[in-house]
């Protein structure tokens, strides 16, 4: 048995330690996390394959062989356990996007906790058996304590089903910064096992039930990936020459790309002319962002930039203007009046 805790720990120190610096050079964030839960139950279970031999080299009473035996079984089976349920916990919170990237995925509170509870509970009826002890009536206990349980914890078992739907479907992920369908918009910061919890661009929490989450449209920035487009607004005279603009514009929008952190370098800004306003020319700069959030620095500086060069330029912005006709409006308040007084009113027409 002391040789065998030896080993462990030797085994621990030499082998795990550098095949963990072997995983690190792998693209497969999996191998990391496997060879990371090896950690604690590999002397264990070097300890429980020592004893094991112990009880085969040594004559001891068959009763107490027996005895030993199980209680050997029983502890294999909850480090067992314990090992998957971290292990799972683990690979929950990795998943691979594309060669070489690892982000955070759905592996939330409230998935991580259902799996845990769920190889536990295995492990439980595993070890049971194991002893000797019937699980058919515990299972249907079991399953008349769950329906009663269920009746009376309608709302609950709601929010952790709605959280575990979009959850494992892949539709928001912790870190994917979302829009609900309330306005507010911010960063997924946990799901929980009854409650979503969304942090704002104001450092303020927002906690949605996950039932009403799953009910309402969210909108997700960061699928299918997190860079955005955005459309900038401009308006200028009637008067103007177009081509010009056109040219202007795409030269600030370059070079906003490409000094302003949040700004996608290389990425060729396109201006298009959309309507007649009432006293401009309208069209939409389409500018692409790192992530939705540096939308608002990168049009905070693209609009000061584009006012300082339109007005280097010669190129104007207009104010809103109306045009109102006094001798027509001052003709029709005559008809209107006449078809309804034989005197006609008194205008003064300056």
């Amino acid at each position: 048995m002391l040789l065998s805790i030896l080993l462990g720990f030797l085994a621990r120190w030499q082998f795990l330690t550098r095949l963990a610096r072997y995983a690190e050079k792998t693209p497969w964030a999996a191998d990391t996390a496997i060879v990371a839960s090896m950690r604690w139950p590999l002397p264990v279970w070097c300890l429980l394959g020592g004893a094991y031999a112990a009880t085969r080299i040594v004559s001891i009473p068959p009763l107490l062989a027996r005895t030993i035996e199980k209680v050997l079984v029983s502890v294999l089976i909850i480090s067992v356990s314990f090992w998957v349920a971290s292990l799972l916990g683990r690979l929950l919170e990795l998943r691979g996007v594309g060669a070489g990237r690892v982000r955070a995925t759905s592996g939330t509170g409230v998935v991580r906790t259902m799996v845990r509870v769920a190889v536990l509970a295995i492990g439980t009826l595993v070890l049971l058996s194991t002893l000797g002890i019937s699980v058919t009536p515990l299972l249907t206990t079991m399953g008349l304590g769950g329906l009663a349980v269920a009746f009376g914890l309608r709302e609950t078992l709601a929010n952790l089903f709605s959280g575990m739907n979009f959850t494992l479907a892949g539709n928001i992920n912790v870190g994917d910064f979302v829009k609900l369908g309330s306005g507010d918009e911010g960063y997924v910061e946990d799901i929980q096992w009854r409650v979503t919890r969304v942090r704002t661009l104001f450092d303020t929490i927002v906690v949605i039930p996950n039932s009403q989450l799953a009910d309402s449209i969210v909108t997700n920035y960061h699928q299918p990936s997190p860079d955005a487009l955005i459309l900038v607004p401009v308006g200028v005279h009637v008067a103007s020459d177009l081509d010009q603009v056109e040219r202007v514009t795409c030269r600030v929008a370059r070079q906003i790309m490409e000094t302003i952190p949040g700004g996608m370098p290389g990425f060729n800004p396109l201006v298009r002319y959309t309507a007649f306003g009432d006293s401009s020319i309208d069209f939409y700069v389409i500018l692409r962002v790192r992530a939705y959030p540096d939308l608002f620095l990168v049009r905070h500086e693209f609009i000061k930039a584009l006012v300082r060069t339109f007005a280097a330029e010669g190129i104007v912005i207009p104010f809103p203007v109306r045009a109102i006709n006094l001798a027509q409006e001052t003709a029709a308040g005559r008809g209107a009046y006449s078809a309804s007084s034989p005197s006609p009113p008194i205008f003064d027409e300056h």
